[in-house]
């Protein structure tokens, strides 16, 4: 019998949940980044002219706004995960770094790095959020 001390077990699910939840809102925030940067390309304005409701991203969806087209779900998904990152950005940093910390041995080095990696890219995104230029395209989102 051995009398080494054992490890505790890390929660899997929580770690995998905390994962993908990081990485889908610093996704949907660079989905809203490129289609912001290629709307205002495409159409040939600057962040000023954006504001102006004349290129609405809801306007983005083809065949129209409606429960029935299956792109408005992907937008519908797209707008909610940008606003849950705006939100929870910062508190699914904290519980990712405490959580790396806490579980140093017990977690695998691939999670322990996509859970800082997640960690850190959604703190640089929450600060990105509230730059000058980057609230236009806030604006622009929410309007």
């Amino acid at each position: 019998m051995s009398t080494v001390a054992r490890v505790a077990p890390y929660s899997r699910p929580l770690v995998r949940v905390l994962i993908a939840a990081q990485l889908a809102t610093v996704g949907a925030f660079l989905t809203v980044l490129l289609l912001y940067l290629g709307r205002m390309a495409a159409a040939g304005v600057g962040p000023a002219e954006m504001l102006t409701g004349a290129y609405d991203p809801k306007e983005l969806v083809p065949f129209g706004m409606h429960g029935a087209n299956p792109l408005f779900w992907l937008y519908a998904v797209v707008a909610l995960l940008y606003l849950v990152g705006a939100v929870l950005g910062l508190p699914l940093a904290v519980v990712a770094v405490a959580l790396a910390a806490r579980e140093r041995d017990a977690l695998p080095r691939t999670a322990r790095t996509l859970l800082l990696a997640g960690a850190a890219s959604s703190v640089l995104v929450l600060v990105a959020r509230f730059t000058p230029p980057l609230l236009d395209m806030h604006q622009w989102w929410l309007d």
